[in-house]
């Protein structure tokens, strides 16, 4: 994303032992979907909070 652009979401990620807590943010309007799961499916934890975060944004 360039200056300017708008679009795109803040993706931030934490590991517990095992575990990987993702987290995606739309930063217009501060609205967070987070997931958990295993520490090595990282590729589908992010899918799956951003799919969650546009569910939500969809529905509000």
């Amino acid at each position: 994303m360039g200056s300017g652009e708008k679009g795109g979401y803040i993706l931030e990620y934490i590991v517990c032992g095992n575990l990987l807590k993702v987290s995606a943010v739309d930063p217009e309007t501060g609205k967070e979907a987070v997931v958990w799961g295993r520490r090595n499916a990282k590729w589908p934890l992010v899918q799956l909070a951003i799919g969650k975060l546009e569910r939500l944004l969809k529905s509000s």
